[in-house]
């Protein structure tokens, strides 16, 4: 496993990171504690060292099975996790840096975030908050999640921001225009979350034949709309081309086209299965040539012109 430096914190993460919203449980289903902790396990002994989470996640499992998995080789690790939204004025900051803590069953925090903007709380107020944390030696390093690029602006005035955490895929690419060179610019490390676009990216639902269940909490989101599961078709078919004539799968090539961005720090990915995970992490060897990556580009912005971001 690859590792990058974080913008200026002075520690490297895993160019993939183990993307932990689903043990938690909440709307996705659900294996159990159990085989999610030796999943954990399997992860970092297969080279991740990085692991993201937030008190957002089950309420605070998907903590607690973080914290349970990887105790004892906590010091080997970069552990994330966020403060929700409703927890952004200054005192409930703290307090909910405390219960991770406590859930994580440690006495630090590689990288804390901001789990979304606040609608009323300035965020010179949090940040503030976010600092003192810092001095203390209770954070290591400071992070903000789904921040436009003026919020983004607005949050180095009173932090040294270390990393953001947007979407970002091959049907995501709103950061590319502003966000990534203000990020270059500024030395602010970039973790991509939704990096198979919650599934869409692994074929199942355009080339395997998968439909989601009923109740899925996907139907509602843009990428599951009807009318862009069919535009998306032809990106899915000719990554399933090229991956064809690679001798690999979809997954890997658009984890793949993600680790190729030079402005991406790590890619978040999560799963519940082992045989995904292996899968996963065969993407961070697996290398893209110029024509290929420019290739896929092209008809992502031609999906993207269609279906938006």
């Amino acid at each position: 496993m690859n590792v990058k430096k974080l913008g200026r914190t002075g520690f490297d993460i895993s160019t993939i990171t183990f993307g932990c919203w689903e043990l938690g449980g909440g709307p996705w289903e659900f294996t159990n504690d159990q085989n999610n902790i030796q999943l954990l396990r399997k992860a970092y002994e297969l080279g991740i060292t990085t692991f993201d989470t937030a008190e957002g996640y089950g309420n605070g499992h998907s903590e607690e099975v973080v914290g349970e998995a990887l105790g004892d080789v906590r010091k080997e690790c970069i552990l994330t996790t966020k403060v929700s939204r409703s927890n952004l004025k200054a005192q409930d900051v703290r307090r909910s840096a405390e219960n991770s803590l406590k859930r994580l069953k440690t006495d630090y925090i590689d990288i804390y975030y901001i789990h979304w903007p606040s609608f009323d709380v300035p965020v010179e107020e949090t940040l503030s908050e976010f600092v003192k944390l810092k001095e203390e030696g209770l954070i290591r390093a400071i992070g903000v999640s789904n921040f436009s690029i003026d919020q983004l602006k607005e949050a180095v005035k009173y932090a040294q921001i270390d990393v953001i955490q947007p979407e970002y895929s091959l049907l995501h690419r709103a950061i590319e225009n502003e966000m990534v060179p203000f990020c270059q610019e500024h030395h602010i490390g970039i973790m991509s979350y939704s990096s198979i676009a919650k599934g869409i990216l692994t074929g199942a639902f355009h080339l395997q034949g998968k439909a989601l269940k009923e109740g899925d909490f996907r139907a509602e989101r843009r990428l599951f709309l009807p009318e862009h599961l069919l535009a998306e078709k032809e990106l899915l078919e000719a990554m399933q081309e090229m991956a064809v004539a690679k001798g690999t799968n979809v997954t890997q090539i658009a984890i793949a086209w993600l680790l190729h961005q030079e402005a991406l720090t790590s890619a978040i990915i999560g799963t519940q299965d082992e045989h995904h995970l292996a899968n996963n992490l065969q993407a961070a060897a697996l290398s893209l040539s110029a024509a290929e990556l420019a290739a896929l580009n092209t008809i992502s912005d031609r999906v993207l012109a269609v279906i938006g971001y």
